[in-house]
């Protein structure tokens, strides 16, 4: 890819407004963010000057500049094995498995998501000048479920403003230690980063942002329960700490003291990991505009819990 040239006359409709958003109405494909970034290191004039983002607009102004090819990421792809639930040429979506990191980051610089994706889609767009997948979503390493990304700018822009105004639909499965008195509720406490372990989040936090989280007893065992969260907001480890903060971790999560291993029948079982998982997941559809669904079954380590649970209950 090369280089290319942009040349545009402001019209009438869009005097007054600001740069940024006029180019980015202008080159679609590209993040207002990406094109910010162009006109602050000088590649997009005005009358042939340079500016800020953040200029105004006047009727008849010339805006040009120069939009660079993409570069090719650093990042290697790696033919790692994905479930796939959905694929267009706009977005992917998959079941992620427990244990696979979703973006590269010190301590983890390959064997990602964004690796097996670099890989395994080849259609993959610019995104912020690099040719990469875009991640709009996250989940923790140890979290399994649904996981959507975007294949070009474009998809990325329309599937975050979704997840911000929360018109986005997420609901998990988590397994947790007790049983809750009521058959579903909401818990609305505040979560911001702890206020001593900075690899926590907390309910007590210093600079707390406000949490909300659905929930339904699914399916009630003696001593432990699979609930169905929904997710209002999206703050880190939501669900984890709000499970937690009322009494109920997750098994298995050790971070927020949910337990590590169950004695069942006898049995001494080992949790390796947090239960929790990424159940169902609808999207609007940013090109067709469509609303789309998609559901990862439970993976078998919860699903065989789950069901150890309920035949002990069987028996007792």
């Amino acid at each position: 890819m090369t280089e290319s040239a942009f040349r545009f006359t402001v019209p009438e409709a869009w005097a007054g407004q600001r740069l940024d958003q006029f180019l980015a109405i202008c080159l679609t494909g590209h993040s207002r963010a990406f094109l910010a970034g162009l006109i602050r290191e000088g590649q997009v004039m005005v009358n042939g000057l340079s500016t800020k983002p953040s200029v105004r607009l006047r009727l008849a102004d010339i805006v040009s500049g120069i939009l660079p090819p993409p570069r090719a990421v650093e990042l290697k792809p790696e033919p790692i094995d994905l479930s796939i639930l959905y694929e267009d040429q706009d977005l992917i979506v998959i079941n992620k498995p427990s244990g696979l990191v979703v973006h590269p980051a010190p301590g983890h610089p390959g064997g990602t998501l964004v690796n097996a994706l670099l890989h395994r889609c080849p259609d993959l767009g610019p995104i912020a000048g690099e040719i990469r997948p875009g991640i709009v979503h996250r989940l923790d390493k140890d979290t399994s479920g649904v996981l959507v990304a975007a294949k070009s700018a474009f998809t990325l822009d329309h599937l975050a403003r979704q997840f911000k105004d929360r018109s986005v639909e997420k609901t998990y499965l988590a397994l947790v230690k007790g049983h809750p008195r009521a058959d579903s509720g909401k818990v609305t406490l505040p979560i911001g980063r702890h206020p001593v372990d900075r690899k926590k989040m907390s309910v007590h936090s210093r600079r707390p942002r406000s949490a909300e989280t659905a929930w339904r007893v699914k399916e009630g065992y003696s001593g432990y329960a699979l609930l169905e969260v929904r997710l209002m907001t999206g703050r880190t480890h939501q669900i984890r700490v709000h499970c937690a903060a009322v009494g109920h971790p997750l098994l298995g999560d050790r971070l927020y003291g949910g337990p590590n291993d169950l004695l069942l029948g006898g049995t001494r079982i080992v949790i390796p990991r947090q239960m929790l998982h990424a159940w169902h997941l609808t999207i609007r559809h940013p090109v067709r505009q469509t609303r789309m669904s998609f559901e990862a079954p439970l993976p078998p380590d919860m699903a065989g819990l789950a069901d150890m649970l309920r035949r002990l209950d069987a028996t007792a």
